[in-house]
């Protein structure tokens, strides 16, 4: 999209767009939370109209415990990834952030069980596990996360000698098996609820271990969003962009898929304990956008 830069085309065409804030509410209720906003006027604020991502990689060795092994990402994002058949593995358009890498693959061990990594400006290579046949007696967990309202399809990690990430079934119910002896640790998870107890500790020495249950209730933390107005163009315009940054002044990410019609947008993707910053534009017909609205800060509880 051509930007306002080329302000030979765009010159008195389109105005810069003034943007305000409205304190942050609780999404899909009448109440709000604590959050502050504020907004700036000084002048046109600089934009990189690129989004920032990154990357993680690295490889499972050797290949017989790494080609098809699962490396779960947990943090900033979450997601899985299957390393291929040289047990290398990479995730991609990951946002700045601290994450921790898992390893699983059936019959295999790794060293280390998990690994860090935060990203700062720059994606991040090199993250290697290694992987080593299970040896000796093995065994299995399992449980039962009831009821099945936040059970059915909850996320469960197992952390020990061997790590896995497993989903319940409808019923609730989940299993690792092939687990060599030694002290686990499990935790479920599921967006919008709570677990009772947050983890449990299980020692496997030789035999199963079931009954490891959890009992779900729904959360009722509050969830955060931020309202944004801004005035309208005195020129004719065809729509409005929001662009949102952690970064003061430069790092911009558009968040509206398509041109804006209205003179407001509610951002519900905000995280506790961040402060964003906002601006705005307006695009005419021909696609040319105005320079930055004044910007924008939200400080989130």
């Amino acid at each position: 999209m051509k930007r306002a830069e080329k302000s030979g085309r765009l010159s008195p065409f389109l105005q810069r767009v003034a943007l305000c804030t409205t304190a942050c509410v609780l999404a899909g209720f009448t109440w709000g939370c604590a959050g502050s906003t504020a907004h700036s006027s000084s002048s046109t604020v600089p934009q990189t109209p690129a989004a920032q991502s990154f990357g993680i990689s690295g490889t499972v060795s050797p290949t017989t415990g790494g080609s098809g092994a699962v490396v779960t990402l947990s943090g900033a994002a979450t997601a899985t990834a299957t390393a291929n058949s040289a047990g290398a593995y990479s995730f991609s358009s990951l946002p700045a952030g601290t994450y921790a890498l898992t390893p699983s693959n059936t019959g295999f061990t790794f060293s280390p069980t998990t690994l860090s990594a935060t990203i700062t400006t720059a994606s991040i290579t090199g993250l290697n596990f290694t992987a080593t046949p299970q040896s000796g007696p093995t065994s299995s967990i399992s449980g039962t996360i009831t009821p099945t309202a936040g059970g059915s399809g909850a996320t469960v990690m197992l952390a020990g000698p061997a790590a896995a990430t497993t989903t319940t079934n409808a019923s609730g119910t989940y299993t690792f098996t092939g687990l060599p002896n030694g002290a686990y640790t499990v935790t479920p998870s599921e967006s919008g609820f709570t677990f009772t107890p947050a983890s449990k500790s299980v020692t496997l020495s030789s035999a199963n271990q079931t009954g490891v249950n959890f009992t779900a209730a729904a959360s009722t933390s509050q969830a955060h969003a931020v309202a944004l107005t801004w005035a309208a163009s005195t020129s004719t315009v065809s729509g409005y962009n929001i662009y949102r940054s952690t970064v003061s002044g430069s790092g911009y990410t558009k968040l509206n898929s398509s041109l804006l019609a209205s003179l407001s947008y509610s951002d519900t993707t905000v995280q506790s304990g961040t402060t964003y910053f906002y601006v705005a534009t307006a695009v005419d017909s021909g696609g040319d956008e105005s320079p930055d609205s004044n910007q924008a800060t939200a400080v989130i509880p």
